[in-house]
């Protein structure tokens, strides 16, 4: 094919100028310690680095203890957990990279076993916790029945998130990324299917707006004007009646207006036993839409494997970045390799190995 002229292009958000627009998609590697980065961490993000993506995203991390979808996830809700996250940030950094990080509150998903060591609900008699969600209906028949929040406890929510960013911040990251999909907690806000609340945080469309919209203004008080906000949005909930790309682009709006920066189209996971087809790109259709109708800079992720494909995708305009997952966990170094300047970005220590 042809050199891949617009993957290995900057892309520039408020002051943060990334040297490509590959990214590495948030991945959870269940293997923090009561919230906190092991040095697991600090190897996985550092090879992503080394292997020279143009940002490095780190997994969903907590904003509250009790919003982990399992006790391996990473938390950011005190200092220790913040110094923890320091020497992966220093290791990214010293790779050449930026680093951001995805803020979450897994809702009624939380409390339930890390994926090789079983399925469904952790008992708070065996180290889980009460989940909270926007409904007292759980996930599945196997995950706890939440207690939805009050007045009191999403305004804890939200102080949480602001005060994680500022952890973030404060540790040297180069961006934040509001987790609002998979059918975490700020999805379970938005959409009409766990969404059927009579208060001013639920019923009507800006009711189910209001958690995602507090977020993103308590991260944008707590961050520096400098620092992007970027929000990953499940643009559709694949189901008659719920979250659908319509919304989103409503939602997205609104939330530019408060100083989004960057949205990272993902879909899916708020019920289980969904129908939808799924093959290579299948969500590119949904980024398009949005980045088209909205205007902001947009990702697109969903079984992207190929450097021709990826190249396609923000040739036709339908992305203006391309996040990976599964394929840069298989293969760390693909964006290096396929780079048309491999040898000159290549560490000292490896450029024996490019031609």
């Amino acid at each position: 094919m042809d050199i891949p002229t617009r993957l290995y292009s900057p892309l520039q958000l408020r002051s943060l100028v990334l040297s490509n627009r590959l990214l590495l998609s948030p991945m959870c590697q269940y293997s923090a310690v009561e919230g906190l980065a092991q040095s697991w961490h600090r190897r996985h993000y550092a090879e992503r680095a080394v292997g020279g993506v143009g940002l490095v995203i780190v997994e969903a991390t907590a904003v509250q203890a009790s919003g982990r979808i399992t006790t391996g996830d990473l938390g950011l809700w005190n200092d220790a957990c913040r110094e923890a996250l320091r020497p992966v940030v220093e290791a990214v950094h010293s790779a050449g990279t930026k680093i951001a990080i995805q803020l979450a509150h897994a809702g009624r998903k939380a409390s339930t076993h890390v994926p090789w060591q079983g399925s469904g609900v952790v008992s708070p008699q065996s180290g889980g916790w009460q989940v909270v969600s926007s409904t007292d209906q759980p996930f599945d028949t196997d995950h706890a029945i939440p207690h939805a929040l009050d007045e009191a406890g999403l305004w804890g929510v939200v102080a949480d998130f602001g005060a994680a960013a500022r952890r973030a911040a404060e540790v040297g990251f180069d961006a934040v990324e509001v987790h609002a999909a998979h059918g975490y907690l700020i999805h379970q806000f938005l959409s009409p299917l766990t969404n059927v609340r009579a208060d001013t945080w639920g019923g009507s469309q800006e009711g189910r707006f209001r958690l995602a919209l507090e977020v993103v203004r308590a991260l944008r008080r707590e961050v520096p004007n400098t620092m992007p906000v970027m929000i990953r949005l499940s643009a559709t909930d694949w189901v008659e009646g719920g979250w659908n790309v319509e919304q989103s682009i409503e939602l997205l709006k609104v939330l530019q207006n408060e100083g989004v920066d960057f949205v990272d189209v993902s879909s899916g996971g708020l019920v289980p036993g969904v129908k939808m087809t799924i093959g290579p790109g299948y969500q590119v259709p949904l980024a398009a839409r949005i980045r088209r109708e909205v205007g902001m800079p947009t990702g697109t992720v969903g079984l992207i494997t190929e450097l021709s494909q990826a190249e396609a995708i923000l040739a036709a305009g339908d992305a203006d970045a391309i996040l990976m997952g599964r394929q840069l966990l298989r293969d760390p170094y693909f964006p290096l390799r396929n780079s048309p300047d491999a040898k000159q970005k290549a560490p000292l220590q490896y450029q024996r190995a490019f031609p």
